[in-house]
């Protein structure tokens, strides 16, 4: 319950002026929505490392893709996975070879918060406060790594401040971080 700041008058939430003095009663100030907090002891990863793990992952399932590609074209004599349909259009990528890497990330980092390359950089993406992520939050972060990588990254650089996060991440609420299980 508030009180009244005049004359120490218990009040009803609702009230505008004291019963008891007649003092104008102050309005709660509006709340507004805070960005949660990293929380201490948590070393975030640095752009370099990030890029090191990325490609990484980039070779590993690249080749995988290279592998499907050509037998595509061996069955049908075209590399496009979708005849007609750009493979590159500036800031979106969606191709065949786009949706493996989304289903890579979002599984690998989803189930364990490493893929591949983060890994072999001891790194891991987490929620902001160090715990695991789930499926959902891997999966949001892992659509800007797979089909808007450039548009990400641009806008991350450029908004994410101290956190180093891409736009998908703070969207996710996630982070890249130091695995100190080295």
């Amino acid at each position: 319950m508030p009180y009244c700041k005049n004359c120490g008058n218990e009040l009803l939430s609702d009230t505008r002026f004291c019963p008891k003095c007649g003092t104008p009663v102050e309005a709660p100030a509006p709340t507004r929505a805070v960005t949660p907090a990293i929380q201490p002891g948590i070393t975030l990863a640095h752009w370099g490392e990030r890029f090191v793990a990325w490609l990484i992952d980039i070779i590993i399932i690249g080749l995988l893709v290279g592998i499907l590609g050509f037998f595509s074209w061996f069955a049908t004599g075209n590399f496009s996975w979708y005849p007609g349909w750009p493979t590159w259009v500036p800031f979106f990528n969606f191709n065949f070879g786009s949706v493996i890497y989304f289903l890579y990330w979002m599984l690998t980092e989803g189930a364990y918060g490493q893929s591949l390359g983060k890994i072999f950089m001891h790194l891991k993406i987490t929620r902001l406060d160090g715990t695991s992520m789930n499926v959902g939050q891997a999966a949001m972060e892992s659509v800007g790594k797979a089909f808007f990588l450039p548009l990400d990254l641009l806008l991350g650089l450029v908004f994410s401040g101290q956190r180093r996060q891409r736009i998908f991440n703070y969207i996710s609420e996630t982070i890249v971080i130091e695995d100190k299980r080295r």
